[in-house]
């Protein structure tokens, strides 16, 4: 059998975990594309679920576990009218961690060095015509969110929204005892708590566009008085690496054309309200992995075959769920004065339906496929 030749365009952490993953395949030739003079340096953190988690342990080797920092804890808080907190729902797991939470930069350099031990051959190129691209079976595009060569594969057919809303990320020093991973609903928009060592967390804001320019100039300082009104103390948080990007919402509804995938953040852009961004990637990366290695056992090339049709069909069914699911929270917690008694009532009682948050947990940590 003539060795599958794959070609990954993009060295983000879509594109440097495919490569990875895909070159432990047998008999497979794997190459990676990254424009010239490209240095990534993301001051941000990602959250994976547990099994996420153990998917990178077993095809990234000697993956260090010093990387990710495990929470076996997630708490749901709502603020009312009155500027209260509530505390509306709990995650917890007494065995088992429910997310893993690492710094962007450092697992990035992590995968570098393993694509360096795997001798993975890195090819420093600007493509920009497909064709010259012919020698590969598969062609995998994982070039961000915003690349105009998608048109090209899924011929402008996505679901998309733009949120008219700025997210503005960050790191914060503390000196809080056992800060837990959490979500808060605020007025303003929904923050998210990731905690990445004892004494450092990172948070996600979700702003109103609007919101967002009449305070751009002080960022820092709202950030700091949010979080001191939030766990009622007088703390002297230090916030460094502050970034604002737009938020939108892009599901392509036709992932391939030929040989030629999209993969990563360019096939489902999320809200980062339910952190499940990078956890869709990974789930993709997974069944695509399972189809080549399943054709491959049974001899089949894949010239010739419809693997990247039945892996469309395994994973846009979950990727569009889940994408209008998180479209859906975001609209419920979305301050709105006629529906808030209404809502209310929904997060007084919702603690109260303890298989609400047992499917809640499976989903997160496994999407549609459950053991």
């Amino acid at each position: 059998m003539k060795k599958l030749r794959i070609c990954i365009i993009g060295n983000g952490l879509s594109g440097l975990t495919s490569a990875i993953v895909l070159n432990s395949l047998n008999n497979t030739e794997v190459h990676l594309i990254s424009k010239k003079g490209r240095n990534l340096n993301d001051k941000r953190t990602t959250a994976i679920s547990e099994s996420n988690f153990k998917f990178l342990k077993k095809n990234i080797s000697n993956l260090s576990s010093k990387l990710f920092w495990p929470s076996k804890n997630i708490n749901l808080f709502y603020e009312d009218n009155n500027k209260k907190n509530i505390n509306f729902l709990n995650f917890q797991d007494t065995n088992n961690n429910l997310m893993h939470v690492f710094e962007n930069y450092k697992f990035r350099t992590a995968l570098l060095k393993q694509l360096k031990k795997k001798k993975i051959k890195v090819i420093k190129k600007n493509i920009q015509n497909l064709d010259t691209l012919r020698n590969y079976n598969l062609i995998i595009l994982c070039l961000g969110s915003n690349s105009p060569i998608y048109d090209k594969v899924a011929n402008n057919r996505s679901i998309t929204k733009n949120y008219e809303e700025i997210s503005v990320t960050g790191y914060v020093k503390h000196k809080i005892k056992n800060l837990k991973t959490s979500q808060y609903f605020l007025s303003e928009g929904p923050l998210a708590i990731l905690p990445f060592s004892k004494n450092s967390f990172s948070f996600v804001w979700s702003l109103n566009k609007k919101f967002y320019q009449d305070n751009s100039k002080q960022t820092s300082k709202l950030i700091k008085l949010k979080l001191m009104n939030i766990f009622k103390i007088n703390n002297n948080f230090e916030i460094t690496n502050i970034l604002a990007y737009p938020l939108k919402m892009g599901l392509k509804t036709k992932y391939n054309k030929k040989n030629i995938l999209i993969l990563g953040e360019g096939l489902h852009t999320v809200h980062p309200i339910a952190g499940q961004g990078f956890n869709l990637v990974l789930r993709d990366i997974k069944e695509l992995k399972k189809i080549l290695k399943y054709y491959s056992k049974l001899g089949i090339d894949i010239n010739n075959s419809n693997y990247l049709d039945d892996f469309t069909k395994q994973r846009k069914p979950e990727n569009i769920i889940f994408g209008l699911g998180i479209d859906l929270t975001r609209k419920f917690f979305k301050k709105s004065d006629y529906f808030e008694p209404f809502k209310k009532i929904i997060i007084n009682n919702i603690n109260k339906i303890p298989k609400l948050n047992a499917i809640s947990k499976k989903l997160s940590n496994r999407g549609f496929i459950w053991d």
